[in-house]
């Protein structure tokens, strides 16, 4: 069942969101109070996630079947130079892969330590957990078609940006640097998903797509991204859902500098990947909480910055740290923050010149209720496909390939090579 305007319970939500600062500033709240406001928390979270259902699972879907046909070891040989070509190349297959930040970073290592230069490695990453099908759909469905193509824009854009960065400043030593440090082979997250390729070759390609081994890797890789993620998806929509009922208006105006032209926008592209940092939530997950910025103030060009802005999370700058080594960490960090604010800011300001920056700041999924329509069929049909993928996955050992997924590199490889030959 998804959302349709629903006046009844939401007619004094600006009043509520403000009722439990109230509170803490006086007396202490009424249990019931508190419930309540738990309740409304947990309803908006809900009503975000049904909303969103069929799109993330048909992005989970486009991604399985493009991770099954092609192979890992493929791609890091075109990777291999800093070439325009081998950049739109890391791009391209980036945005056809899996969307968890986590399992992009492991991911991009491999592609590093098989032959792929550390500046593909890192588009790579990048467009891995950015331009990724479900990401799309998902920003399409909460926040609508300026937002997804502001987010394709400014993807490209970072990814050109990225790309001049290091051409200018990345030095052969930080290079070796980090070449010696990630053979060392320090763990970090999702260690047995960069090692599994269940890509299945040989044929043509509608005959290796509707073949059982395909059927059994896409089965495995859709499983294997909704659980790369699921933490981030409970985490970004339990988030956005207490922020968007508990925080009232005026509290995120006055954060965000609100109507303040261009002093706003400026702002705006600054502390969103502050607040992305903090937020501990990675790719999908972010989305919830972009459309709860939107509606708090934040400028457009900050939305599309917060959005990019998962990849230096807190837990992943420690990763690329244990990854690349301590300076190369700290390298990544600065490129990435200021390419981040200046691709938002950028795209923001193209947006608004042409007239393309939605007016209105309310988000239908912020003050939407369940219902039957269209939508509600599309998550049934969801449901009922992913149910049968799950009888293929159960089938296949799929459950002891996702107990290989954070497990060491040859563990992982092991498992890869059980789970890509069963039928």
């Amino acid at each position: 069942m998804t959302c349709s305007l629903s006046a009844a319970g939401r007619a004094n939500e600006a009043s509520t969101r403000g009722t439990l600062c109230c509170h803490a500033s006086h007396d202490p709240p009424d249990p019931l109070i508190v419930l309540q406001h738990i309740g409304d928390a947990l309803r908006l979270a809900f009503d975000m996630f049904w909303q969103v259902l069929w799109p993330l699972a048909l992005g989970f879907l486009l991604s399985a079947v493009v991770e099954a046909l092609v192979s890992k070891q493929a791609v890091s040989r075109l990777l291999g130079r800093d070439t325009v070509k081998a950049v739109a190349t890391a791009a391209v297959f980036g945005a056809a892969s899996s969307s968890c930040s986590y399992a992009a970073v492991a991911v991009a290592r491999t592609l590093f330590r098989k032959g792929a230069t550390l500046a593909n490695a890192i588009i790579f990453e990048f467009a891995s957990t950015n331009l990724v099908f479900e990401l799309g759909l998902v920003l399409l469905v909460l926040l609508g078609w300026q937002f997804l193509s502001a987010e394709l824009a400014g993807g490209v854009l970072m990814v050109v940006l990225i790309a001049i960065v290091f051409r200018l400043t990345l030095r052969r030593r930080l290079v070796d640097a980090a070449r010696a440090q990630s053979e060392r082979g320090l763990h970090g997250r999702m260690e047995g998903h960069a090692a599994m390729d269940m890509s299945v070759g040989g044929g043509p390609f509608l005959r290796r797509l509707f073949s059982r081994p395909a059927l059994t890797s896409i089965s495995h890789y859709y499983f294997m991204g909704i659980y790369s993620v699921w933490t981030d998806l409970v985490l970004g929509f339990l988030i956005a859902g207490a922020l968007g009922a508990w925080v009232p208006d005026a509290a995120w105006s006055a954060l965000f500098l609100s109507g303040h032209g261009a002093a706003s926008d400026v702002w705006g592209a600054f502390v969103g990947p502050l607040i992305a940092m903090l937020s501990f939530v990675c790719s999908v997950g972010n989305i919830p909480l972009a459309a709860v910025l939107w509606r708090g103030g934040i400028s457009f060009g900050g939305v599309i910055a917060f959005i990019f802005a998962d990849l230096i999370i807190l837990p992943i700058l420690d990763i690329y740290r244990r990854y690349y080594s301590r300076r190369v960490a700290g390298y990544l960090f600065a490129v990435s923050y200021a390419t981040m604010a200046v691709s938002g800011l950028l795209i923001g300001w193209l947006f608004g010149a042409v007239g393309a920056v939605p007016v209105d700041r309310a988000v239908t999924a912020l003050t939407a209720t369940p219902t039957w329509n269209y939508d509600t069929f599309l998550d049934i049909a969801a449901l009922s496909l992913t149910a049968l993928l799950l009888v293929r996955f159960l089938r296949t050992g799929g459950v002891g390939m996702l107990r290989a997924m954070s497990q060491p590199v040859a563990s992982g490889d092991a498992a890869a090579a059980h789970a890509g030959h069963q039928h």
